[in-house]
Order: structure tokens, then C-alpha cells, then sequence
């Protein structure tokens, strides 16, 4: 689930919408590599070991990515009231 902003009469809704595969694995590949770039360049050298250690706690259920994917989740599911305008 992700949220898209829709406006109504003037006004900005946050519509909660189902995300389609491709954009899925789209949207994981994008966060895991901006998390992986962000890591600290004193604690790892390389940005291969960096990105190996997101996806080794991406696989634990950790990391910044899975925050991220969690927080948008529940952004989304905190918008019941809006789910009537889907369209």
C-alpha cells in the first residue's frame, strides 16, 4: 500500500492505493540502495559492504528500508475514512 495525494473540491486527500508489482520491486530496490548510501563511510568502506548489510538486515526484518516500508504502510492504513475515493 502506498499513499497518493488526491485533491477534491480544493482540498488534498492522502487516498491509500494498492501498488502494482513492478513498482513494488521498483520502490524496494530504490529504498535499499538511498539507505545504503546513507550508511556511514567510517564504518564501512565500500559501498558494496554497505549495501550488503542493508540487505542482510532487510532479510531480518531491520534496516532503514524496512522503516520506511512500515512507515508507509501505516500512513496508509490510518486513511480508513478516505478509502471511498479510490477511482
Amino acid at each position: 500500500m502506498e499513499v497518493k495525494a488526491r485533491r477534491v473540491g480544493g482540498a488534498s486527500y492522502q487516498v491509500p492505493t494498492e501498488v502494482r508489482g513492478d513498482r513494488r520491486v521498483a520502490l524496494a530496490i530504490r529504498w535499499i540502495i538511498q539507505f545504503a548510501k546513507k550508511r556511514s563511510n567510517k564504518e564501512f568502506k565500500s559501498f558494496a559492504e554497505k549495501l550488503a548489510v542493508e540487505l542482510m538486515e532487510g532479510a531480518k526484518g531491520q534496516g532503514e528500508a524496512i522503516k520506511k516500508r512500515d512507515t508507509i504502510q501505516r500512513m496508509a492504513d490510518r486513511q480508513p475514512r478516505i478509502c471511498t475515493l479510490k477511482w
